[in-house]
């Protein structure tokens, strides 16, 4: 019989030490796939969504599924429109396809560089932080996929580039897994 085997009594000591450097992987693994909102406080230009989506903005996007593959192409014809702290987004969708779809954002500016903001088809309020040229934006889509809809969650990060051109880059989960992302391009007129 072999006397490395664990007894009652080292057992919790051996499984206490596996699960202690599982956690700290696990910790390891997800403090290095986060970026943090902070980090861009000093990259210009600064973003001021008020600003950047007074006036026509159009948009150029693709969205890829979890494997990369592009699955939709789309263009986005954006009419901006802010009085004060409140802005409306009129955003047009035309697909590859050839199908269309219409969002109409309301946002909120509020004084410590946070949005918030409603549409039809946003479960709840939409959350935002900018800082320095950047906005991570989080909400959840109420997503038509043939005759279902289904609740995604969207973790969004805008980078103004110059002041005309803004990168987009958005991941989509439900129930945490990865769906896809879809990438933007925006052009300020």
């Amino acid at each position: 019989m072999n006397s490395t085997l664990l007894t009652p009594s080292n057992r919790p000591l051996g499984l206490l030490k596996v699960v202690a450097a599982l956690t700290a992987s696990l910790s390891l693994l997800a403090g290095c796939s986060h970026q943090q909102l902070a980090e861009y406080a000093q990259a210009r230009p600064a973003l001021d969504l008020a600003r950047y989506f007074n006036g026509p903005v159009q948009a150029h996007g693709m969205f890829q599924d979890r494997s990369g593959q592009v699955i939709k192409r789309f263009v986005v014809r954006i009419d901006g429109q802010w009085q004060g702290d409140q802005g409306v987004l009129d955003e047009h969708f035309v697909y590859d396809d050839g199908s269309t779809q219409r969002r109409v954002w309301r946002l909120t500016r509020h004084p410590d560089g946070r949005y918030s903001g409603r549409a039809d088809d946003v479960v709840g309020e939409a959350q935002g932080q900018v800082s320095g040229n950047t906005l991570n934006w989080a909400y959840t889509l109420r997503l038509p996929v043939g005759d279902k809809v289904y609740d995604v969650q969207f973790d969004d990060w805008m980078y103004l580039i110059d002041e005309r051109v803004m990168l987009n880059r958005a991941v989509m989960r439900k129930f945490g897994f990865r769906l896809g992302e879809v990438t933007l391009s925006f052009t300020k007129s």
